[in-house]
Order: structure tokens, then C-alpha cells, then sequence
């Protein structure tokens, strides 16, 4: 009896993993979609369309970058989050994602329990960019120009929550400066107001920034991180420019909708691991001064974790909410 009851357990065991692998080998199915909540344009989109073509390649599968753009991100990660969990749908986020939950009290979505999280793929230094017609040349200058000023000047980011309004906010506060937020619906749009002259500062994603840089529509005044960016050597951090101890990095990650069956997700990783480390995607990412991450779901769901806790600290320090 001992005997019969053994081979029955061993037999589910057995048809359980043949499930799992023959799901993992079905998968994918069809068409993938992976939603970029925020217009064409910005870092998150730009990232996102690497990715999407090389997964394309990759699984001979049509990948859809579908942007859906508006309240820093919370309209497209509903969207995700209210998907059907079958792996055919992703969401693609930037450090903004750990912020929403601190500014908005209503969300149509629980960050932590209707999306799972797939891989951390890189996180990389922003830069505080200004119009060429900006006076300030340097970050003491653009100390002393703000102090100068007690209404201050604004400022452009992709929305409230986002990571330039984080780490312009933080400036502020670091700094005892003021500048009045200007928040646009995302990256693509607020490059366009700095470049065309609407608003003088926007801190920006490396890859948004070069094109401007080059052409002398934008000037750069420092890196927000803690170490110089590789492809602007000359470029000194926000720190060591005069505001000692500030350090910000954005970064990227890829989650699915709660519920997504595991051996998708696994498979899912696996090839986005995989594809950052192609030398096509890791070398462009390299020059933007991104370090590469391919975190596994377990340890980018403990990241997320602190990130929105280190979130929620510095938009209550800066009284930060949806609408400023």
C-alpha cells in the first residue's frame, strides 16, 4: 500500500513538472505587448524599443512597445496590472514606479500586489540639463542665480513623482533654493520644452540629453549621481560641483501582471538577462553610463521594497503630491 501511495506522489510530481515545462516551451504564443507608461520619447521608451526588437528576434514573436502615458506612469501600469497574467503582456518601468504609491493615495492598483516583478535591468546617473540661453554655466553658479531670486525659476519633469522632480526636489532641498515644478507627460515632451526654450532646467536620462548636447541646444551642468558619467568625463557630479552628498540614479525594470504562470516569468528573466547582455545592448547602455543589473524577481522585488520606502522619505521631506 506504502508502495502504491509512493508511485502516485511520484507520478503528480512528475506530471506537474511535464506541465510546467511544456508551458514554458508553448510560451510565447502569440503577439507580446509591453507597455511603456509614457510617450514616445523619453529614457523608458527608448530602452524599451532595444529590448522590444531584440526579443522579437529572439522568440519570432511580433512585440508591441504599446505607450500609454499620463499621471507619472499610473495609467499604463494599470493598465498592465489589470492585464490578463498569461506573459504576454509587460510593463516597463523607471525609478518613478517606487514613487507613486507616497503621491498617490488612490491608486487603481496595488504596486506590490497586482504586478510582479520580473528583473531589474539597469540603473544609470540623470543629468541636470539647461537651456544654452541659461545664464548659470556651472551648479555654484546656478546656486547663487537661484538665490538670487526668491520666486525662483521652473523646472520641467515627466511628471509628478518622476525621477526628475525627485532629484530636482532633493536639489532644492539641499540646496535651500527654489524653483516651481513644471510637470509634463513625460520624457518626450519636457526634452522638447527645455530644448525649445520654455522652461530653462530639466534633470534628464543620458540618452534623452546626448542628441541636445551635441548639437549645443542643451548644456549640462552636472551628474546626479555619485561618480563621473563615462561619456562626459569632463562633467562633474552635482556633488562635487557644490552640493557635497547629493546622489540619485534612476533606474529600469521590468514587471507582469500578478498571477503570470511561473515557468513564462522564468523564461521571460531568462531572455531579458540575456538580451542586456548582448554586446549590441550592453555597450549603448554602457555609453550612457548604465551599469547592468538582470536582478532575479526575488531580489528585485526586496529593491522595490526599499526604493519606495527611500521614496516615501523625500516626498514628505519635500511635500511632494499629484499636483505639484
Amino acid at each position: 500500500m506504502m508502495r502504491i501511495v509512493l508511485i502516485l506522489k511520484c507520478a503528480v510530481v512528475a506530471a506537474l513538472l511535464q506541465s510546467g515545462f511544456a508551458a514554458a516551451q508553448s510560451y510565447p504564443s502569440g503577439p507580446i505587448r509591453l507597455i511603456v507608461p509614457f510617450p514616445p520619447g523619453g529614457g523608458t521608451d527608448i530602452l524599451a524599443r532595444a529590448l522590444a526588437q531584440k526579443l522579437n528576434e529572439a522568440w519570432g514573436e511580433p512585440v508591441v512597445v504599446d505607450n500609454r502615458g499620463g499621471a507619472n506612469g499610473t495609467i499604463g501600469a494599470a493598465m498592465a496590472a489589470k492585464a490578463t497574467p498569461d506573459g504576454h503582456t509587460m510593463l516597463m518601468v523607471p525609478s518613478g514606479f517606487a514613487v507613486n504609491p507616497s503621491i498617490y493615495k488612490n491608486l487603481p492598483f496595488d504596486s506590490t500586489r497586482d504586478l510582479a516583478p520580473v528583473t531589474q535591468l539597469a540603473s544609470n546617473p540623470s543629468l541636470l540639463a539647461v537651456h544654452p540661453s541659461f545664464p548659470p554655466r556651472t551648479v555654484k553658479e546656478l546656486i547663487a542665480f537661484l538665490k538670487a531670486r526668491p520666486d525662483g525659476i521652473d523646472y520641467a519633469s515627466s511628471g509628478n513623482g518622476s525621477p526628475p522632480h525627485l532629484f530636482t526636489e532633493l536639489f532644492k532641498l539641499m540646496t535651500g533654493t527654489r524653483m516651481t515644478h513644471v510637470p509634463y507627460k513625460g520624457g518626450g515632451p519636457a526634452t522638447v520644452a527645455v530644448v525649445a526654450g520654455e522652461v530653462p532646467l530639466y534633470v534628464m536620462a543620458p540618452m534623452q540629453a546626448a542628441p541636445h548636447l551635441k548639437s549645443g541646444r542643451l548644456r549640462a551642468l552636472g551628474v546626479t549621481s555619485d561618480k563621473r558619467h563615462p561619456a562626459f568625463p569632463d562633467l562633474p557630479t552635482i556633488a562635487e560641483a557644490g552640493v557635497p552628498g547629493y546622489a540619485m540614479t534612476n533606474w529600469y525594470g521590468l514587471l507582469v501582471p500578478a498571477g503570470t504562470p511561473g515557468a513564462a516569468l522564468r523564461k521571460l528573466h531568462a531572455e531579458m538577462v540575456r538580451i542586456i547582455n548582448v554586446p549590441e545592448i550592453r555597450d549603448r547602455l554602457a555609453r550612457e553610463g548604465a551599469t547592468l543589473i538582470g536582478s532575479t524577481p526575488e531580489q528585485f522585488a526586496a529593491f522595490l521594497k526599499e526604493e519606495m520606502a527611500k521614496a516615501a522619505r523625500i516626498v514628505k521631506a519635500a511635500g511632494i503630491t499629484a499636483s505639484n
